[in-house]
């Protein structure tokens, strides 16, 4: 074989190479792609009264009350709600970023998200790759975290308040 045929055998060697590594990555983006639509964060009140799931984007696909929060003041039912919200939402975050990690490694994203958790609620940095903590408990009285990227926030005192155990009876009448 001349050295014409021997470089255009390399480049096409190369070509099929390059073409194979291309496709085994658009399927793991694919794979992750997936993985990112299908996460979820969970987080439960610390009395147990009040589980929230968050799915992907943060977005809240339940909230669920025990049969316990019947006999919780409604502030603290209230308060233990936004908490739950809160922790969800920063645990699906870290869930997606765990993804994101497994399948691209480090990146500048993870890093915000875990600076971001470390800042709003003491969350250690995990160690290792597959080490991501959980949320510490937010504390009482503190508020809670505007999540970037979801609006702006909106002082308290601007909400109406709402009445979770109202059945609407007299609304009806």
């Amino acid at each position: 074989m001349n050295e014409t045929a021997r470089h255009l055998l390399a480049r096409i060697e190369a070509i099929d190479s390059a073409a194979t590594d291309n496709r085994l990555r658009a399927e793991a983006y694919q794979r992750m792609n997936d993985e990112l639509k299908e996460t979820q964060g969970r987080a439960t009140s610390p009395d147990g009264a009040v589980t929230v799931v968050a799915g992907p984007g943060g977005g809240i696909t339940s909230i669920t009350f025990s049969e316990s929060s019947s006999g919780t003041d409604r502030e603290v039912l209230a308060a233990n709600v936004l908490r739950a919200i809160s922790e969800a939402q920063a645990n699906v975050a870290r869930a997606q970023a765990d993804v994101v990690r497994r399948g691209l490694g480090d990146t500048e994203l993870l890093d915000r998200v875990l600076d971001s958790d470390e800042e709003l609620f003491g969350a250690s940095r995990p160690s290792s790759a597959g080490n991501v903590p959980e949320p510490a408990a937010v504390p009482a009285g503190r508020p809670l975290p505007a999540f970037a990227g979801r609006g702006p926030r909106v002082a308290d005192e601007e909400f109406e308040p709402v009445d979770i155990f109202d059945d609407g009876e007299e609304h009806r009448r």
